[in-house]
C-alpha cells in the first residue's frame, strides 16, 4: 500500500519573501523598461519625423500619413553628402587602426616592462588625458595649417593618432594588467622575444580590450565637430558628415522631414556599429577595471 505525501504547506514567510521577490522583479524590469524607453523613443520619433512629408512635420502627428521614403534619396542626392561620407569613414576608419597599431605597443610596455621612469611615463598619459585639446589649438593649428600648410584637409586630425592617443593607452594598459605575466614568461621560454610575444600572445588575449578601444576611437572621430570645424570648415570637399549636417541644416531649416532624414543616416552607422559589437565592448570596459 503507497500512501500519498502531503504536499508541503507554504508558510507565511516563505509567502511574504515570494511576493517580495515578485515586486522586486516588477520594480527592476519597470525601471528597466522606463530607461529603454526613454533612449528609445527620441530615435523613434526622428525616424518617423524623416518619414513624414514637409508639410505633416508641422503639426501634431506622430504617425506618417504617407510613408516618404524618398526623403532619404532626396538627403543622398544632395551635393556633397556622399562626399562627407567619405571624409568621415577616412577620419574614423584611418585614424582607428592608426591609434590602435601605435596605442598597444606604449600600452604594453606600461603594463609588462619594468624600466626606470615608469611610474612617471604613467603620469604624463593621465596628465594628457586631463588635458583640455582647446588648451594646445592655437600652437597645433600654427604647426599644421603655417609650417605644414596642411589647413583644409583632415590629414591634421589623422595624422597625429599614429603616434597614440592617451584615453587609449590608459585603458589598454589596464586592460593588460589582467593578463598573468606567467603566459608571457611561458613564450619567452619557448623563443619568443618581445615583439612575438606581443603579437603571438598578448594580442590574442588582448581582442576585448583592442575592441572597445577601437570602439571609443572611431565614434569619438565619426561624432568629431570640433576638429573639422577648426581644420577643414575652409574646404568643403573635406568637411565631415557631423560638420556638413549643421550646414545642411541651415540650408534645409524649414524642412524638417529632411534634416530628421539626414540625422538618421548620420546615426545610423554608429548605431549598427556598436549593436554588433556591444559584446566585446562591454567586456573590455568592465575588465579594465580588474586590476590597476
Amino acid at each position: 500500500m503507497t500512501y500519498a505525501l502531503d504536499a508541503p504547506v507554504a508558510t507565511p514567510a516563505a509567502r511574504v519573501a515570494r511576493r517580495k521577490a515578485l515586486l522586486h522583479w516588477i520594480g527592476v524590469h519597470a525601471l528597466g523598461v522606463a530607461a529603454a524607453l526613454f533612449f528609445v523613443l527620441p530615435f523613434v520619433f526622428i525616424v518617423l519625423t524623416s518619414l513624414m512629408d514637409n508639410q505633416q512635420t508641422l503639426t501634431r502627428d506622430l504617425i506618417p500619413d504617407h510613408w516618404q521614403w524618398s526623403n532619404y534619396k532626396k538627403v543622398l542626392d544632395t551635393p556633397g553628402f556622399l562626399t562627407w561620407w567619405k571624409n568621415t569613414l577616412l577620419y574614423a576608419g584611418l585614424g582607428t587602426v592608426l591609434t590602435v597599431v601605435s596605442s598597444v605597443p606604449v600600452a604594453y610596455a606600461l603594463a609588462k616592462f619594468r624600466f626606470r621612469g615608469r611610474n612617471l611615463s604613467m603620469m604624463l598619459v593621465i596628465s594628457m588625458m586631463m588635458l583640455p585639446p582647446q588648451v594646445i589649438i592655437i600652437p597645433m593649428y600654427l604647426f599644421w595649417a603655417k609650417q605644414l600648410d596642411l589647413s583644409g584637409t583632415l590629414w591634421p586630425l589623422i595624422v597625429p593618432m599614429a603616434f597614440g592617443d592617451a584615453f587609449s593607452i590608459f585603458l589598454l594598459r589596464q586592460f593588460l594588467m589582467t593578463i598573468p605575466n606567467e603566459y608571457l614568461d611561458a613564450a619567452k621560454v619557448d623563443g619568443c622575444g618581445e615583439l612575438r610575444t606581443l603579437l603571438r600572445v598578448v594580442l590574442p588575449m588582448a581582442k576585448p580590450g583592442i575592441a572597445a578601444v577601437a570602439l571609443f576611437q572611431f565614434f569619438y572621430a565619426w561624432n568629431d565637430y570640433f576638429g573639422p570645424q577648426i581644420y577643414a570648415s575652409e574646404n568643403p570637399g573635406a568637411w565631415t558628415l557631423s560638420y556638413g549636417l549643421e550646414s545642411f541644416k541651415g540650408a534645409h531649416h524649414t524642412d524638417w522631414n529632411l534634416t530628421m532624414a539626414a540625422t538618421v543616416l548620420v546615426m545610423a552607422p554608429v548605431i549598427l556599429v556598436f549593436f554588433f559589437a556591444q559584446k566585446a565592448f562591454v567586456e573590455g570596459v568592465t575588465l579594465t577595471g580588474v586590476k590597476g
